[in-house]
């Protein structure tokens, strides 16, 4: 996403040069924006028939009728045009995002990791929208086609923009990064997230460490030096072509350091020492993790040239995403209101600590308990029913009154939690919201968390809306 959406983007001529393509109907087109699903779409898009779930040529004449500009695509028999014909989509919206790459003079910078990357990746969107013309990934597009299609998508007069990176296997983030070529790569933390398909931690950390191959020669490295893997990832820094190295942290000795930080229902505060520069800021967002994601994204903006005091003055005005940690008051129709910790993005062994430490920081009000509906995290390999287990600890020792485990996997941290715990079992999160709504009461403060894959979003969503408990229509 950027901030101008009205200046053209691609003229037809240029589409066609930079992706090799032909040009089929009417020759003289401008884009302004760039689409691959026509529910979004907006009036002036260029349509990128993407093959993936279902063949984007099946779309192109809804998106012509929605007032695309012109559709790329294969082939050239759909009868739609004006459109760019290319031998393969996604290598022309690559080719698109090339061009795109090496025509603005913008600072790019790319943000992966296991954990808090896309919290980290829009907090650090809207400093550089601070600063000036910005760019940024939308959602969580940070696979093989989300961070070509947000590159192809960056207007020439961009001044920073910012690319979130994931992976599933060893290999990819090497190939974004390659594609991107990052003024300043950044790794978050490393956790067991993609274990099944990685099998250790280690792996884990050098996949992740791909990014930094992709930097510019005159790059900024950026990594966490309260990570257990932190000597691992410096050592693949070593490796690249950076000219900088910079971590972040809470120790003495980090080059971006967070000091003094405190969190609660109402948000956090702390200070950021950036390379001897003292700046006190302030987050809307809860969470001791936050102290860890405001290191990284004081340390991006410093690698692309922002001073400290601005970013913290920037900041002021950041929370947490829908899913990633937001603290919401909602009605009850009895009366009275509890604290939603809405955290149900996604989850692995790390973030779900981070949360669970967060429902411990909570104080609920007069009356009222820490309760936790957790769902299945995913991609664990052959340790899953360990790690699902240990959460009881953690639980335990953040003060949790009542749980609810959902879904297969969270069977055993159900078996697991000690008597002291009210805890119940839901096979899935339909059964699980009619716990939810059978136990909560006035002042309680509610942790959801789970994968995407668990369903637990689904949750979060109608208690916010207020369909949980008929307050509005469904």
């Amino acid at each position: 996403m950027s901030d101008d959406k009205t200046a053209p983007l691609w003229t037809s001529r240029q589409a066609m040069a930079a992706t090799g393509g032909m040009l089929l109907g009417d020759t003289d087109w401008t884009a302004t924006g760039i689409s691959i699903d026509t529910r979004t779409l907006e009036p002036g898009d260029l349509f990128v028939a993407l093959k993936d779930v279902r063949d984007g040529h099946e779309f192109v004449g809804a998106a012509m009728e929605k007032g695309a500009s012109a559709c790329l695509v294969e082939r050239g028999d759909s009868g739609v045009e004006p459109a760019l014909q290319v031998k393969d989509v996604l290598d022309g919206l690559r080719m698109l995002g090339t061009a795109a790459r090496d025509r603005s003079d913008a600072i790019r910078v790319a943000v992966t990791g296991s954990v808090g990357k896309t919290s980290v990746k829009e907090a650090v969107a809207a400093v550089f929208r601070a600063a000036g013309p910005a760019h940024w990934s939308v959602k969580s597009y940070n696979n093989h086609w989300g961070v070509p299609l947000t590159l192809a998508r960056m207007p020439k007069q961009t001044e920073r923009a910012v690319f979130e990176m994931g992976m599933n296997h060893a290999g990819e983030i090497r190939d974004l990064s390659s594609l991107v070529r990052p003024h300043v790569a950044l790794i978050t933390r490393i956790a067991p997230a993609h274990l099944e398909n990685l099998g250790t931690i280690q792996a884990i950390a050098d996949a992740k460490s791909e990014i930094f191959e992709g930097l510019e020669q005159d790059g900024v490295a950026i990594y966490p030096s309260d990570d257990p893997l932190a000597e691992r990832l410096a050592r693949h820094a070593r490796h690249s072509c950076a000219a900088f190295m910079l971590d972040f942290g809470t120790g003495a000795a980090a080059a971006i350091r967070i000091e003094d930080f405190e969190t609660g229902l109402d948000g956090s505060r702390g200070v950021a020492n950036v390379l001897g520069v003292r700046a006190p800021f302030r987050l809307a967002a809860t969470g001791e993790h936050w102290a860890w994601n405001a290191g990284a994204i004081f340390a991006a903006a410093a690698g692309a040239g922002l001073d400290a005091r601005d970013v913290a003055e920037a900041l002021s005005g950041v929370g947490a995403e829908a899913g990633r940690g937001r603290a919401i008051a909602i009605d009850l129709p009895g009366g009275g209101t509890f604290t939603l910790l809405d955290d149900a993005y996604n989850a692995n062994p790390v973030s779900m600590a981070a949360a669970i430490a967060a429902l411990g920081a909570a104080q609920p009000a007069a009356g009222g308990r820490r309760i936790a509906i957790l769902g299945d995290m995913l991609e664990l390999g052959p340790d899953e029913n360990r790690l699902h287990a240990a959460l009881a600890d953690e639980l335990v020792a953040a003060g949790a009154d009542a749980v609810i485990a959902c879904g297969r996997r969270m069977k055993h941290l159900h078996d697991a939690l000690p008597n002291t715990v009210h805890t119940g079992y839901a096979q899935d999160a339909g059964e699980g919201l009619g716990q939810v709504k059978s136990i909560v009461k006035a002042g309680d403060v509610v942790l959801i968390k789970g994968s995407n894959g668990s369903g637990l979003h689904k949750i979060a969503s109608v208690l916010v809306d207020g369909t949980a408990f008929g307050l509005t229509e469904a």
